[in-house]
């Protein structure tokens, strides 16, 4: 383990979110090989936090009460200090927000809703340190939790906005699909319904929402970026692709990928 080769590694939480930052704490605290050496509400609780002791890897909200996570990541630039490792987490996904949060020095920008065994394992790349932890038993988890983050970023780059149903909705399905590629040719007997069940709601609610978020995505008009991520042209502006069809594309891609 970490502890027993003298690693470790510090974690400083930054997070409003009683029930966020519990979570984190509590899953971390777990590891062998980390530290909490704080949990702070806002920016400022942070920098006191630091003065005591310097964190290796800071865990970043963005929007907080007060002093926001921008104005951690300023602190740096401005202090002449080297900024620590940051990795944030938010609910924003504009393009434009993350090109500032990684433009002020943070490593990694990942959209809630997000699952802290991926937090663990990106912390973990951030310090080289993730072969030191992971054990071939393990592969298969891994590889699952990489579909998310897959998706994600697919949605982030067209602008699929975290805070909607659809986001959630969508992720799903393509992830049943993924898992089970048939399930395309059911959407309303079989995808829709499981869905359903999942997030407790109706079938109906579910294509609604779904539909809503690919309309997003268009009003938006970051076609180009989906053309650009498939590799060739697919779509214009006014092509929009019905449910079945964006969740097969998607899936079909990341398939393709897992096979490779």
């Amino acid at each position: 383990m970490i502890k027993e080769m003298g690693k470790e590694i510090k974690v400083l939480i930054v997070e409003d979110s009683d029930s966020l930052g519990y979570l984190i704490k509590n899953y971390l605290d777990k590891q062998d090989n980390m530290r909490i050496t704080g949990c702070a509400k806002n920016a400022a609780e942070a920098l006191e936090f630091i003065k005591i002791e310097v964190p290796d890897v800071i865990i970043l909200d963005l929007v907080m009460p007060g002093t926001d996570g921008f104005y951690l990541l300023e602190y740096f630039g401005k202090s002449g200090l080297s900024t620590p490792n940051v990795i944030v987490l938010s609910a924003l996904g504009e393009e434009g927000i993350v090109r500032r949060a990684l433009g002020l020095g943070a490593k990694y920008y990942m959209v809630k809703p997000v699952e802290v065994e991926i937090l663990h394992k990106r912390i973990l790349d951030l310090l080289d340190m993730r072969g030191q932890i992971y054990s071939p038993r393990m592969t298969e988890t891994v590889r699952s939790r990489s579909l998310d983050e897959k998706i994600t970023s697919i949605f982030l780059a067209i602008g699929i906005p975290a805070h909607i149903k659809g986001y959630h909705f969508l992720r799903e399905a393509i992830k049943m699909v993924v898992k089970s590629p048939d399930t395309i040719n059911y959407i309303t007997k079989e995808l829709y319904p499981g869905i359903a069940d999942h997030f407790q709601t109706s079938s109906s609610k579910v294509e609604r929402a779904i539909r809503h978020a690919i309309e997003v995505a268009w009003t938006r008009g970051k076609i180009e970026n989906m053309n650009d991520i498939f590799g060739y042209n697919i779509y214009s502006k006014l092509e929009k692709p019905t449910n079945g069809e964006f969740i097969a594309l998607v899936a079909d891609k990341l398939i393709i990928e897992q096979g490779a």
